[in-house]
């Protein structure tokens, strides 16, 4: 059954989690001496200028239709890539990339973990009241949307943070080969996420780990919302998620 008011509660978090995370990368490549993000536009609030289509759809489906019934609807996806140029950034084209694309991570982390030390200050009584109740599921899905976003980003395929990450660790030649990747990037995530999941229930496979991304991801978020909210094991945070 799908919760309507749940995914919408998710795409909004997404929305607003998105433009955090790309300001952050905009943020840290102008205070290193790149001003490329903020000639397009990258360090304003628009929606416009920070979604990426592919990376929406994907949170939008996922956020009614969980890949998987033990994954739950979670909010992943990607925005607009930032465009920066490495030899103006100070510290140089690689260790300065290697910021900014860090800037967005911690961006996004630090926003979710401020919003789960939030629920420490919210009443227990909220949880009784079919209105109030819907406050704390809005501050547990944004805390765990930009805890996702984070996590998620890790991944090391383009559009994704991980894959600046590993392209910016790498020697010179083998970073060229592995950017020779980026442009089957989307296919990959959504191949992982969707078809290979799909494939592996027709033939029985599952239970391999791989086809659990969303779940792994998702519940690694819950667990440190748990940890920083202090919220009693009476109250499972993931039945608040998904009530």
């Amino acid at each position: 059954m799908i919760n309507v008011v749940l995914a919408f509660m998710i795409i909004g978090s997404f929305l607003v989690a998105v433009i955090i995370h790309e300001f952050g990368h905009s943020l840290v490549a102008s205070m290193l001496g790149d001003p490329t993000p903020q000639k397009e536009g990258r360090l304003s609030p628009s929606l416009r200028t920070h979604l990426d289509p592919v990376g929406t759809m994907l949170c939008v489906i996922l956020a009614f239709f969980p890949v998987a019934v033990a994954a739950g609807p979670v909010g992943l996806g990607w925005g607009k890539p930032v465009k920066v140029d490495p030899w103006k950034l100070r510290g140089g084209p690689n260790f300065g990339t290697l910021l900014v694309t860090l800037g967005g991570l911690f961006m996004s982390l630090i926003v979710g973990v401020l919003f789960a030390f939030l629920l420490r200050f919210l009443p227990l009584s909220f949880l009784n009241n079919a209105y109030t109740i819907r406050i704390t599921q809005l501050v547990i899905v944004f805390a765990s949307v930009n805890i996702c976003l984070a996590i998620f980003n890790l991944v090391p395929i383009y559009p994704l943070d991980g894959y600046q990450i590993v392209y910016t660790l790498l020697p010179s030649r083998q970073a060229v080969q592995f950017a020779k990747s980026a442009t089957y990037g989307p296919f990959i995530i959504l191949g992982i996420l969707f078809l290979l999941p799909f494939l592996a229930q027709i033939g029985g496979l599952s239970g391999f780990f791989l086809f659990h991304i969303p779940y792994y991801i998702l519940q690694g978020s819950l667990n440190l919302i748990q940890f920083i909210s202090g919220i009693p094991p009476i109250i499972p945070l993931t039945l608040i998620y998904a009530s």
